[in-house]
């Protein structure tokens, strides 16, 4: 069985309700943090989760709202581990991810010589080991895999999904892309895929172009309905909701990804969870 909880459904623009994009993906005794937007930290304490005990990082892409939180991540990973030998946090990512987790150092690097002065058991700065991928297999470990494909947000690029899989369950982690075949191919026969949404009716009615630009390169509730239909995945599970869904709007949101799938289709607030076990998904695509 696969866990997922959909730490943060928020998007760019701040919403008291939610924090930025993040998904927990707990399989096989392995904990995989899927970005880091605004107040992911405080949504892992919500479940249970730190910082410390995470297996591996996984960036689908460097826009600012699903990376918000990376420098906090990463220094309370490394001030609240006391192992004498701390095992180095993966972070698996597009290219471009290694400079931006070292500008990240670099912006922390006055905390970073004050906690190494202060504390006699903190000698080096946090140990990372950053991968930069667009394809294939980039984890095999304990019975999880984890396969990277590309994604189409442009003129962001390159971004990536991941394929999760354990104990014959399997999740998706699509990021912020359009429709794209690369993407098909991944969430094929999936248990469960974990897509972002906007809604374009409402963000097309909006005075601003900034607002209404957003409309290009991000799929709509029904895009990623017909996404998980074509890829035939058990369950279709929806987060970083443009506009942000307000409460008893749910039931509304969930007709427009029903006209392109029948399936299984989860969606909430923050914290959500969903369990994908083997069998869930359909017969794979093909």
């Amino acid at each position: 069985m696969i866990e997922v909880t959909l730490l943060g459904t928020g998007s760019p623009i701040p919403d008291a309700r939610r924090a930025g994009p993040s998904t927990l993906v707990r399989a096989g005794g392995q904990t995989f943090l899927a970005d880091c937007g605004r107040g992911v930290q405080q949504r892992m304490t919500a479940v249970g989760a730190g910082a410390n005990a995470l297996t591996a990082l996984l960036l689908t892409h460097l826009h600012s709202d699903h990376i918000a939180d990376l420098g906090d991540v990463l220094i309370t990973r490394w001030v609240t581990t006391f192992d004498p030998n701390p095992v180095p946090l993966p972070i698996i990512g597009p290219p471009g991810t290694a400079e931006v987790v070292d500008a990240t150092f670099k912006t922390f690097g006055f905390d970073i010589g004050y906690r190494i002065a202060h504390h006699a058991d903190l000698t080096t700065p946090p140990p990372v080991e950053v991968h930069e991928c667009t394809d294939g297999i980039v984890w095999d470990r304990d019975g999880v895999a984890i396969r990277v494909a590309p994604t189409d947000h442009r003129p962001v690029a390159p971004t990536i999904g991941f394929r999760i899989e354990h104990a014959g369950a399997s999740v998706v982690l699509a990021g912020d892309t359009v429709p794209c075949e690369s993407l098909d191919a991944l969430a094929a026969g999936a248990g469960g895929l974990v897509h972002t949404v906007i809604r374009k009716d409402l963000v097309e009615k909006m005075p601003m172009q900034r607002i209404r630009d957003i409309c290009d390169y991000h799929s709509s509730v029904e895009q990623a309905a017909a996404t998980a239909a074509r890829a035939r995945v058990g369950i279709l599970i929806l987060t970083h909701y443009v506009p942000g869904i307000q409460p008893g709007q749910e039931d509304e949101w969930r007709a427009l990804a029903a006209s392109e799938f029948d399936r299984q289709i989860e969606l909430g607030d923050d914290l959500h969870r969903v369990e994908i076990h083997p069998g869930v998904c359909a017969k794979p695509a093909g």
